[in-house]
């Protein structure tokens, strides 16, 4: 099943299934899901469902001083993702580094937190989950102290294990207002996180601190440190490189300028939708969570509010 036909199939429940494991969870836990692993260098994986929704595509580095996983699926597929990682390696996962506040990347945190994974994330992560909790079938709840991170950075912090150096850095209003991209310096590998959605419109959070321009400017960082042999790990999509990345923008900021246009114009937000600046790009990027539409929506609230 392609993935913009999985997401889909989230939309029966509410658009808010993307973000909630709870409410999406008998949508997305198809029988079989597994998760399969590619090796991007020595030591250095990157980790996706396969079989339907298992959450945002995951990072892996180990070697003798242990694993660092970066970020961990959705709830249900605790054991699926452990069973993935044992398949690589015995060592225990120390670290745990959040990109971002979304439950289909953070949803496992407990498990994680319990079993005695280190959790990183930035600042303002730790600061929604504590405030405002997280989601579940009932409503919102106070989360775990186990699902917690328990070290937060407001810039940036380097890992140096295994012989390589991970530097985790903050884009300031991205996809939220908590991203984390991490770079593998020696190994010439970027987790994006939800900074990059591989040929899909992206999901831009506004009511999470996301912005538009924000999220322009970390693509941008990301595509600045990025060479024609750069692997880029997306948060949601296949595996992608600078030319896919420089295509994304390429994109949003074309469709952020049409949408512009008709904003200084003085048109209505329904005006704009009736217009379909974004037709050009409907074959190659719509997808069931973030439509033509929605997009247009989203540009609109960030030119308008």
């Amino acid at each position: 099943m392609s993935l913009k036909s999985v997401f889909a199939a989230l939309l029966a429940l509410s658009p808010a299934a993307l973000l909630d494991p709870a409410l999406a969870q008998d949508a997305m836990q198809e029988p079989g899901i597994t998760f399969q692993s590619t090796e991007l260098a020595p030591g250095l994986y990157m980790l996706e469902g396969v079989g339907g929704f298992a959450g945002g595509n995951l990072g892996l580095l180990f070697g003798e001083d242990g694993a660092v996983l970066i970020d961990d699926g959705l709830p249900p597929l605790t054991d699926e993702l452990l069973e993935a990682i044992g398949k690589l390696t015995k060592e225990p996962i120390e670290f745990l580094v959040n990109t971002h506040v979304h439950g289909d990347h953070i949803g496992g945190n407990e498990a994680f937190g319990e079993a005695g994974a280190t959790i990183v994330a930035h600042d303002k992560l730790r600061e929604r989950l504590a405030a405002e909790g997280m989601t579940t079938a009932t409503g919102q709840a106070p989360a775990p102290e186990d699902a917690l991170p328990v070290v937060t950075f407001s810039d940036s912090v380097t890992f140096h294990l295994n012989g390589r150096s991970a530097y985790v850095f903050h884009v300031e209003r991205a996809h939220t207002d908590g991203d984390a991209v991490i770079h593998f310096r020696n190994d010439n590998v970027i987790h994006a996180g939800d900074v990059l959605f591989h040929s899909l419109f992206p999901f831009i959070d506004l009511d999470s601190g996301g912005s538009v321009k924000g999220f322009l400017a970390a693509q941008k960082r990301i595509l600045a440190l990025a060479d024609e042999s750069t692997k880029i790990i997306p948060g949601h999509g296949e595996l992608a490189g600078k030319a896919d990345l420089a295509a994304a923008i390429a994109m949003l900021e074309d469709s952020l300028a049409r949408v512009r246009t008709l904003v200084e114009a003085g048109k209505t937000e329904a005006e704009i939708l009736a217009a379909n600046p974004l037709a050009d790009y409907h074959d190659d990027w719509n997808w069931g969570f973030i439509t033509t539409e929605r997009m247009t929506k989203t540009l609109v609230r960030e030119l308008t509010e």
